[in-house]
């Protein structure tokens, strides 16, 4: 990887973070975190030990931001769902820049079995949760292991508002 990939990676990973604590109503009127110490801030953590934990963490969610010419989204949420085991959370989602576009435009990616728990939590039907947050599906072949679901990012900063309330901060703070 050459450094300006590395350079727009990373320029991505901070865009959504920045982008989700701002949608979150986390940042202030000089765009600076109201509590830097607070559980609920999207953040990039600093990778420690062997075992990756993604790119930006979104309590309950970990987030495998991609800036990619070209998408293999099932191995990006394979990567996305191992790193939400390696940091103890619960749910793990790649995000993909969408080039030429705002941020808030970015697609996020679930697998099937993740978009199932999140609803069957939400207690919404598959036509509701579709609906709501603007869900498109994606099939290949007869595998389901190749399927996946994808919304906007604005649609996923609902979205983690939306389990936060189901969760509830006691549970969301033993996630950490």
């Amino acid at each position: 990887m050459t450094n300006d990939n590395k350079r727009k990676g990373t320029a991505w990973e901070s865009a959504v973070r920045d982008y989700l604590n701002r949608e979150l109503g986390l940042l202030d009127e000089d765009s600076r975190l109201r509590d830097p110490f607070f559980w609920g801030n999207a953040r990039r953590p600093a990778q420690e030990g062997s075992k990756d934990v993604a790119d930006v963490h979104v309590v309950p969610f970990v987030l495998e931001c991609k800036y990619v010419k070209r998408s293999t989204i099932p191995g990006f949420l394979r990567q996305a769902e191992t790193e939400a085991d390696n940091a103890g959370f619960p749910f793990g989602v790649a995000v993909v820049k969408t080039r030429g576009v705002a941020v808030r435009r970015g697609k996020v990616y679930f697998t099937v079995r993740t978009w199932t728990r999140i609803r069957h939590l939400l207690g919404m039907d598959t036509d509701s949760m579709r609906k709501l947050y603007g869900f498109t599906p994606f099939t290949r072949g007869i595998d389901s292991g190749r399927w996946y679901l994808r919304c906007d990012l604005d649609a996923f900063a609902a979205l983690v508002e939306d389990v936060r309330v189901v969760y509830g901060p006691g549970v969301i703070r033993a996630v950490r």
